[in-house]
This record gives C-alpha cells, sequence and structure tokens, in this order.
C-alpha cells in the first residue's frame, strides 16, 4: 500500500501561480510513474501531466506550456508547479502513481480554485 498526500491548493486570482506537491509513503524511486489529474464538477477526471521514471514527461493539451511536472527522489515528493492560471484550471487536482507492478494509487485530492 502506498499513501499519497497532497498539498498546496487554494484560491487564486487568473494569471497567478501555484505549487502542488504530493508526497509519497515509499522511496519514488520505486513507483513507475507519477502524476497529477483533475477533476471539475460535471466532467470526467482527466490528465494533468505524468512524469515516468525512463525520464519522459507528457502534459495535457490545454496545460501544455503553463504547468511542469517535476520530482525531488530525495523527498519522495512530485510537484506540479502551475502558472498564468485560467478559471477554468478549476478543478480538484488528484495525485495518481503507478507501481512497477501495475497497482495504482490516488492521494486524497486538492482544490484549486481561480477566481477573481
Amino acid at each position: 500500500q502506498v499513501q499519497l498526500v497532497e498539498s498546496g491548493g487554494g484560491l487564486v486570482q487568473p494569471g497567478g501561480s501555484l505549487r502542488l506537491s504530493c508526497t509519497t509513503s515509499r522511496s519514488i524511486i520505486g513507483i513507475r510513474r507519477m502524476g497529477w489529474y483533475r477533476q471539475a464538477p460535471g466532467k470526467l477526471r482527466e490528465l494533468v501531466a505524468a512524469a515516468t521514471r525512463d525520464g519522459s514527461t507528457n502534459y495535457g493539451d490545454s496545460v501544455k506550456g503553463r504547468f511542469a511536472i517535476s520530482t525531488d527522489n530525495a523527498l519522495n515528493t512530485v510537484f506540479l508547479q502551475m502558472n498564468t492560471l485560467k478559471p477554468e484550471d478549476t478543478a480538484v487536482y488528484y495525485c495518481n502513481g503507478v507501481m512497477w507492478s501495475g497497482n495504482e494509487y490516488w492521494g486524497q485530492g486538492t482544490q484549486v480554485t481561480v477566481s477573481e
């Protein structure tokens, strides 16, 4: 079992920035893929960004050029830097981890609200 704990959500004005953090209960080096997803009211959960152990990253089309995913192995933490935030980025953001075994884990989610 792996626990993922997110932090860093909140209220921000359009054009602002936030950084989300997700800390894992085990070494992040042993996790094949770490990612961030989001779900807005009435919408399906969608991929925001993901990073795999081979160093590759991928992003949802709506956040390319604005968001960046990174990992800190020493802290067992994955970050999501979100810049130039828009109202449509408002959602609950979830951390996701996929193990080499294929097991998948989710955090509890953190609310991001972009509004004046």
